[in-house]
């Protein structure tokens, strides 16, 4: 190799980006699968489940769960609803759009291309997801409510949804050595991806159903608004 040799550092950074990127995608793409056809099995073995589904009240209940204050729960909790959506977008939209990402996808042997957001953008959409998580975290400890039903396992998946952009941000920025942050930054990402199937935050492949199933439960069955 040129008469240079590895540091462990490099072998590490070779790792996280070429198998374990490969490995969380396959995670994420097997595990969501697997979770999608496990929930339908398990539906069907609830004899009243898809019977009670209808597209007409379904579609209502997530479309007022999905839209900001149209629904009154959200609309008695607004600071807690801004910093919710605020997340959750951000937390979608920054890592398919940043920069960093696109070159990348591009430079692959796909060729894929899409546009890029505005650095400056994707830096205050990152500090939006980093600083929600905390608030998070703090609400956990500050809410009765919330606390009674929290244990370590809630403030470990907060810390890990916002490593992968914590330090993503930091090595932008340059504040410490940018190879160990971003061998950091794809090991967190790597992390964040894999956890997503077998963790509470596989609720994002079931929302839209249970939400569907709860507003065709309330209109079709008992003539009510859910929301």
């Amino acid at each position: 190799m040129n008469g240079i040799e590895k540091s462990p550092l490099d072998w590490v950074y070779e790792f996280a980006s070429g198998p374990l990127v490969w490995i969380a995608i396959i995670g994420f793409l097997g595990g969501g699968i697997y979770k999608l056809v496990t929930m339908a099995q398990l539906a069907k073995q609830e004899k009243v489940i898809f019977p009670t589904m209808s597209a007409k009240h379904g579609a209502h209940s997530v479309l007022h769960w999905i839209i900001p204050f149209a629904n009154r729960n959200t609309r008695m909790r607004p600071a807690f609803t801004i910093v919710s959506f605020s997340f959750h977008l951000c937390l979608l939209i920054t890592p398919l759009f940043v920069m960093g990402h696109a070159v990348l996808w591009q430079q692959s042997r796909w060729a894929i291309s899409w546009w890029s957001l505005p650095s400056g953008l994707v830096d205050f959409m990152t500090l939006v997801v980093v600083f929600a998580c905390l608030f998070f975290a703090i609400r956990r400890l500050a809410a009765p409510e919330v606390r009674n039903v929290t244990d370590w396992t809630d403030y470990a998946l907060v810390l890990l949804v916002a490593s992968p952009f914590l330090t993503g941000f930091i090595a932008r920025m340059q504040w410490l050595p940018s190879k160990v942050m971003l061998t950091l930054h794809i090991i967190c990402g790597a992390l964040w991806l894999l956890a997503i199937p077998f963790t509470r935050l596989s609720h994002m492949f079931w929302f839209v159903f249970t939400r569907a199933f709860m507003g065709s439960e309330s209109g079709k069955v008992r003539s009510a608004k859910d929301w």
